[in-house]
């Protein structure tokens, strides 16, 4: 078998419909959108239309509170990361681990609202973490591993 000789199997692809070439093609004309109406013009979206009853987005209960202007988004990152870059050699376990530093050797992209610690993961190495926030599971298997984790308030200076 020769390059020039491949082809796709009978039947793999279809022709495309050209619409609009000729009353002879049997989408000439209107195209296949009928005549007249709100479908057949261009640049109408009827999505969510519902034929003037009350649409569903309508009828149902809304539910729940979205915190728009003042919430936080915290980068995460779990204790298992942080403790398989100390293995690589990319974080020094006996120096303070900062936000900083996490964003410096690449565990996390950027810092958000600040960086908050999850507790998956094990730990082996002393920890001396310095973040935004952390669960309460992360500062206890921190320091069952003889570490400590400072969970500082966020500098709302720079938010301003």
């Amino acid at each position: 078998m020769k390059l020039h000789e491949l082809a796709d199997m009978p039947g793999a692809t279809k022709a495309r419909k050209r619409i609009g070439r000729g009353p002879g093609s049997g989408k000439g004309k209107t195209g296949g959108r009928g005549i007249k109406g709100q479908k057949s013009r261009s640049g109408v979206s009827i999505n969510g239309y519902e034929g003037g009853q009350m649409p569903i987005y309508r009828r149902l209960p809304k539910r729940g509170f979205t915190n728009a202007p003042f919430g936080k988004h915290h980068a995460v990152i779990n204790l298992g990361l942080i403790e398989k870059f100390i293995a690589a050699g990319k974080l020094d376990a006996a120096a303070t681990i900062t936000e900083d530093a996490l964003i410096a050797c690449g565990a996390v992209r950027r810092k958000l609202d600040g960086i908050r610690v999850l507790a998956k993961g094990t730990v082996t190495s002393k920890l001396t973490l310095e973040v935004t926030g952390a669960s309460k599971s992360a500062i206890a298997a921190v320091e069952a591993a003889g570490g400590s984790l400072k969970v500082s308030a966020p500098d709302t200076a720079s938010a301003e």
